[in-house]
C-alpha cells in the first residue's frame, strides 16, 4: 500500500478549499477511495454527484472515489467528463453533493477534488473539509462495508444538455451576430463550448474553436489565462479573423477572461462592473458582492446604478457566504471567478461569458467601446514577490503609508491602503512564501509609481 494516507502528506493535500496535489505521489487512487468514503460520513447523504475533468488520472480517481462512497452507503451517480459549474449544475439540479475531479489551472501532473454540499454549497475546511482529512487520516482507505451495512449503486447520467439550456435561459443572447474565438487551453471548456454554441445557433454566433481537443498534458499553453503569456494565440487569433471578441477559460472552465476586437485583454474587474450592471437591470436595488482587490470602479459603478456593493475578502467561500447573508443577486472576483444567485450562487465562467456576449450582441458598438463606461482606472494585475518573512513585509509597508495624509488602511485581508488617486493590496498566500500586490490609479502614470514603490517596499531585504 501507498504511503498516501501518511498524515503529513494527507495535510499537505489538504488546502483550504479543496484537495490539490501532484500525482501520484500525493494523490492516487487509495487517497481518492478513502476521501470519498469520509466525505459521504461528513456530509450525510444518500446520494452523491460525481464528475471529471480530462486529465489522465482523473477517471480512475473519480471512480475510485465513488467505490468509497459507495462502501459508505451512498448511491453514486457520475456524469463523467465535466467542467466544476457542471458538476455544479448537477449538484444544484439534482439537489444532492458533489464532487469534481480537477486540478483546475495547475500543470499537468496534478490533481485534485473540489467538494460540496447540495445545491452547490461549498465545503472549506471551516465547513466540513477539516472533518474528511481526519477521517481519511484515522480511517485508511478500507472501503470493505460494515457487517450488514449497506453498499451503495453507481449510475450514470448526462446532464450536460440540462446544463447548457440552463445556462442560456439566464443570459439569452440575442440581436446581432458574432464572430466568437473560444481558446479552451485543451480544458473542459472544449467540452462545454460545443453543446453551449451548438444551441445559440450559426445565425447568432459564428465560433471559431482553439484548442478545444482535451489533454491534460496541455500540448499548447497552461490552461491559466490570469497569466498573460496564455493568452497571446487568443489575442493573435482574435485580430487576425477580425473577431468581435475573444473568451479563455482556465483548464476547469469554472473562470472566464476576455479579449476585445483589438485583441487588448479585459479586466475581470471591468466584466464585474459590466455583469452587475446587467443584474441591476433585471433587479433594481440588488446587492453585488466584490472582493477588495476588485477595481474601486465596481462598487462607484454599483452605487451609481441604484445597487448595493458589499466588499469580502478574496476568496469562494467568503464570497459565496456574504451572497447567502446579503441574498445578493451576483459577487465577482478579480481572478476571473464569477457567482449567481440564479445558479446556486456557484460560479461559472460560461455563464459569464454568456453575459459578455449578450450585452455585445445588444449593442452597436464594438466591444472596445461597449466596456469603455466600465473602465475608470489602469490596474496593476497580480504581482507576486518572494518574501522569506510575509508579515514583516506587510508591517513594513504599513508603517510607510498609514502616517500619510489621506491615507487609510484595514485588514480585512492582507493590508488595504487607500487614498483619493490610488488604492493598493498585499495579501500573503497561504500555500507559498509570497506576497501578492495589486494596485490601481486615477491614471497609468499614478498606478505604475505606486505599483514600483510598493513592489520596491517589498522587495527591500528587512
Amino acid at each position: 500500500m501507498p504511503d498516501t494516507l501518511d498524515a503529513a502528506n494527507v495535510a499537505a493535500i489538504f488546502k483550504a478549499y479543496d484537495v490539490r496535489g501532484t500525482v501520484p505521489d500525493q494523490l492516487d487512487d487509495e487517497l481518492a477511495r478513502a476521501t470519498g468514503r469520509a466525505y459521504v460520513q461528513v456530509v450525510g447523504a444518500g446520494t452523491v454527484v460525481v464528475g471529471h475533468d480530462m486529465r489522465p488520472s482523473s477517471p480512475g480517481m473519480a471512480r475510485s472515489f465513488a467505490e468509497g462512497a459507495t462502501a459508505a452507503g451512498a448511491d453514486v451517480v457520475m456524469i463523467g467528463l465535466a467542467s466544476t459549474d457542471q458538476l455544479y449544475f448537477a449538484s444544484g439540479h439534482l439537489g444532492v453533493p458533489g464532487a469534481m475531479f480537477t486540478a483546475s489551472h495547475n500543470p499537468a501532473q496534478y490533481n485534485g477534488i473540489k467538494m460540496c454540499r447540495a445545491h452547490a454549497q461549498p465545503i472549506g475546511m471551516e465547513t466540513g473539509l477539516a472533518e474528511i482529512r481526519d477521517l481519511v487520516v484515522g480511517g485508511g482507505p478500507s472501503t470493505t462495508p460494515a457487517e450488514g451495512a449497506r453498499t451503495g449503486t453507481v449510475t450514470e447520467q448526462d446532464v450536460l444538455a440540462a446544463y447548457a439550456d440552463h445556462l442560456l435561459s439566464l443570459a439569452p443572447v440575442s440581436g446581432r451576430r458574432l464572430k466568437v474565438v473560444v481558446d479552451a487551453g485543451n480544458g473542459m471548456a472544449g467540452h462545454t463550448a460545443p453543446a453551449v454554441f451548438e444551441r445559440l445557433g450559426s445565425d447568432r454566433v459564428e465560433l471559431v474553436p482553439m484548442y478545444f481537443e482535451l489533454d491534460g498534458t496541455f500540448p499548447n499553453h497552461e490552461a491559466n489565462p490570469i497569466e498573460a503569456e496564455n493568452l497571446r494565440d487568443l489575442q493573435a487569433k482574435v485580430v487576425e479573423t477580425g473577431a468581435d471578441i475573444g473568451l479563455a477559460f482556465d483548464g476547469d472552465a469554472d473562470r472566464c477572461f476576455l479579449v476585445d476586437e483589438t485583441g487588448r485583454n479585459v479586466s475581470p474587474s471591468t466584466l464585474t462592473a459590466l455583469i452587475a450592471a446587467r443584474e441591476l437591470a433585471k433587479e433594481p436595488g440588488a446587492t453585488i458582492i466584490h472582493n477588495l482587490i476588485t477595481s474601486r470602479a465596481v462598487p462607484e459603478l454599483v452605487a451609481e446604478l441604484g445597487g448595493t456593493p458589499v466588499r469580502t475578502r478574496v476568496g469562494h467561500s467568503y464570497i459565496k457566504a456574504r451572497m447567502a447573508e446579503t441574498d445578493a443577486v451576483f459577487g465577482g472576483e478579480h481572478s476571473g471567478h464569477f457567482y449567481f444567485r440564479d445558479f446556486w450562487r456557484a460560479d461559472s465562467g460560461m455563464l459569464a461569458a454568456l453575459h459578455a456576449l449578450a450585452a455585445l450582441a445588444g449593442a452597436d458598438v464594438p466591444l472596445s467601446e461597449l466596456l469603455a463606461e466600465y473602465e475608470r482606472y489602469p490596474v496593476s494585475g497580480e504581482i507576486n514577490s518572494t518574501v522569506a518573512d510575509q508579515q514583516a513585509a506587510v508591517a513594513r509597508i504599513e508603517r510607510q503609508y498609514a502616517a500619510r495624509d489621506g491615507v487609510t488602511t484595514d485588514r480585512l485581508d492582507g493590508l488595504t491602503v487607500s487614498h483619493a488617486d490610488w488604492t493598493f493590496n498585499v495579501r500573503p498566500s497561504n500555500t507559498e512564501p509570497l506576497l501578492r500586490l495589486n494596485a490601481e490609479g486615477r491614471d497609468e502614470a499614478t498606478m505604475a509609481a505606486i505599483r514600483d514603490e510598493v513592489l520596491t517596499t517589498i522587495r527591500q531585504e528587512s
